[in-house]
């Protein structure tokens, strides 16, 4: 029988899932629900991706039975997490948002109407990446999807929110950055010296508030 999970390098399994990325992602997220509720030993994290679940070990556990069994199952699109909602209040366009004319054109759309889709959308945060406590949000309005920059800028400012393809997300520092910003909010997305240091978690869910 052909395992669905394989090793990355000795102590990580990697879970793939086939389906285009949301059923993919909410697959990923339910089984890692479904792992943290086994409380299997020797588990010391668990990270969603867009499509597949990296589940880490730790140096000396081997993975049980019952947790390779639960990795080769089809998963079902659903997670048992809640997931907490996050109300982010957002300044649209202007200087904190230098490329909502470019987004409005792509879309075909006015600026107004790219606000009002972007904070009607409720987003499920996909996975966490790119920089410490950055999420990928999923469920933005295909109408807004466009490329990211093809000469990324050199230092976006702090919760600068931006589009990257099909996702839109939130910088929580400054750092580079390629995506189409749309706007900016004052919201504290990561704090190393909060526990746990990031507000967003894979599962939850996100509204932008027009501010």
């Amino acid at each position: 029988m052909t395992r669905a999970w394989r090793w990355v390098g000795e102590r990580a399994l990697l879970r793939a899932f086939p389906d285009p990325v949301p059923e993919s992602n909410a697959r990923a997220l339910a089984l890692a629900s479904r792992i943290e509720a086994g409380r299997f030993a020797g588990v010391v994290d668990l990270v969603p991706g867009a499509r597949s679940l990296l589940v880490v070990l730790d140096g000396e556990a081997e993975p049980t039975a019952e947790l390779l069994a639960m990795l080769d199952e089809p998963g079902e699109a659903t997670t048992s997490d809640s997931g907490a909602m996050h109300e982010i209040s957002v300044r649209y366009g202007g200087e904190d948002g230098p490329d909502m004319g470019a987004v409005a054109a792509h879309a075909g759309s006015s600026e107004d109407d790219v606000v009002a889709m972007h904070s009607s959308a409720t987003y499920t945060v996909g996975f966490i990446g790119f920089s410490p406590g950055f999420p990928y949000l999923l469920g933005m309005p295909e109408a807004l999807a466009m490329p990211r920059l093809e000469t990324p800028r050199t230092r976006i400012p702090a919760g600068s929110v931006g589009i990257g393809g099909a996702y839109t997300g939130v910088y929580p520092q400054a750092t580079p950055g390629g995506w189409r910003l749309i706007g900016r909010t004052d919201h504290v997305l990561f704090d190393p010296s909060r526990v746990p240091p990031a507000v967003l978690s894979p599962g939850a869910t996100v509204r932008f508030i027009p501010a």
